[in-house]
């Protein structure tokens, strides 16, 4: 039997592991800066000087490739794991060449929708690298902190993602 998780509840485990993160320790949520940090290691790896650019270089190597692994780098990987293991628990895991949404309105291509999938997620990187911090690090943290930076930043990632979705998708389902 498929059964979706309860998002309250959902929504209040995240807030009881944000309090457990930052009282045992001392951290808040965040995920986009290991990403920058991955592409630092991937680059050194296949022989890129990162130390020319100064992003990896400030705060004393702090987003350099040398910066990993780190708490933010398992918060990463349990995102994925605890997705995983919800959908698993909750029966609704199943693997489709393309989602039902994108393939009524975009044909069932999936070279297209891996090729548009990763052109938002590099758009998306960028743009929270330039406000310095994802989703989770301004919009959850910043709320938990009741950081006026938080609220606004929390505005755009919706208003910015219900366009997007308008965009692409229209009413969706919806006549």
């Amino acid at each position: 039997m498929k059964r979706a998780w309860n998002p309250y509840l959902a929504g209040a485990l995240a807030g009881v592991l944000m309090i457990l993160s930052v009282a045992i320790a001392g951290k808040y949520f965040g995920a986009s800066t290991t990403f920058a940090r991955g592409a630092a290691a991937i680059e050194q790896t296949v022989g890129v000087d990162t130390t020319i650019y100064e992003y990896f270089t400030t705060k004393g190597g702090k987003y350099g490739p040398d910066s990993l692994p780190n708490w933010q780098l398992l918060f990463v990987i349990g995102i994925a794991l605890g997705g995983l293991g919800a959908s698993l628990a909750s029966g609704t895991f199943e693997i489709k060449r393309v989602p039902d949404m994108w393939a009524a309105r975009f044909g069932d291509r999936p070279l297209w929708r891996n090729l548009a999938a990763f052109a938002g997620g590099v758009v998306l990187i960028i743009g929270a690298r330039l406000a310095g911090g994802c989703p989770s690090g301004h919009g959850l943290s910043g709320l938990s902190q009741l950081a006026v930076s938080g609220y606004v930043a929390l505005a755009f990632f919706f208003g910015g993602g219900w366009v997007t979705a308008r965009l692409l998708y229209g009413k969706g389902g919806e006549r």
